[in-house]
């Protein structure tokens, strides 16, 4: 084992490296990360046509992860399972059961196609903070437009894909399908290369410098609860067009 997994993987020195750098993180960091949770809730909750059960269930859930966070429940790095899972499992749980159910099924199909392909857009600020994290030394590389994710590009396009797919109509179904197909692929190396670089006994890469800020308020929302939404956003939209083709398909015949 390398002297660089050894040292992070004692507990008394990633609490008290954790501590340092935190407590040193420029406050803009902080500022543009809330920002962009809150614009989240807003064009989710608008895309669920103003659901309160939505809002509800969203600020519960944020309000418990900031407290699990503040108290250093994430910080304990020798556990089993590691605490970190307890972050992403419940959100999961919650996807797959509204996925499995008529009521779940039926609240996904009232969604706004439209504003859940907007949504999007917060991925950009969100890749802006990562890099931000990184110069910082509170998380790797690896995981900013730098490294290994080209998340960013999701956010980018967002708007091109919402205006020429939903307001010009000029990009059709099939194209609106890739897409969604392409960030998931994405979001899914990030989060497996993030997860893989958090301090805990399965991680493989970040030795250097792990992946620590997501283990803290209000960062760790990103892996409980920005994550997820971008994940159910793409997995309701691609159920959706590939409905809407069928549907085509049988007309044609």
């Amino acid at each position: 084992m390398s002297f660089d997994k050894l040292q992070w993987s004692n507990p008394s020195f990633l609490c008290y490296l954790n501590f340092i750098t935190m407590e040193t993180l420029p406050v803009y960091i902080y500022i543009v990360f809330v920002i962009t949770l809150l614009l989240a809730l807003a064009i989710f909750y608008k895309a669920a046509n103003n659901a309160k059960t939505f809002i509800l269930l969203s600020l519960s859930w944020i309000a418990i992860q900031t407290a699990a966070g503040a108290s250093g429940f994430y910080t304990a790095n020798n556990t089993a399972p590691p605490r970190f899972i307890f972050l992403i499992l419940p959100p999961m749980l919650l996807i797959i059961a509204l996925f499995s159910t008529a009521k779940g099924k039926l609240f996904i199909d009232g969604l706004n196609l439209k504003l859940l392909t907007l949504f999007h857009i917060i991925r950009l600020p969100v890749e802006l903070v990562l890099f931000w994290l990184y110069t910082s030394k509170a998380v790797p590389g690896l995981m900013t437009f730098e490294g290994r994710n080209f998340d960013i590009l999701s956010g980018i396009t967002a708007p091109f894909i919402y205006y020429f797919g939903f307001v010009k109509q000029t990009l059709g179904k099939t194209g609106i399908l890739v897409w969604n197909y392409i960030c998931l692929g994405l979001l899914i190396n990030i989060v497996v290369n993030a997860v893989l670089s958090v301090p805990t006994s399965f991680q493989q890469f970040g030795f250097d410098q792990p992946n620590i800020a997501l283990l803290y308020p209000p960062f760790n929302l990103l892996p409980a609860f920005l994550v997820p939404l971008v994940l159910f956003s793409h997995l309701v939209a691609i159920r959706r067009l590939h409905i809407k083709r069928q549907k085509q398909v049988i007309i044609k015949n």
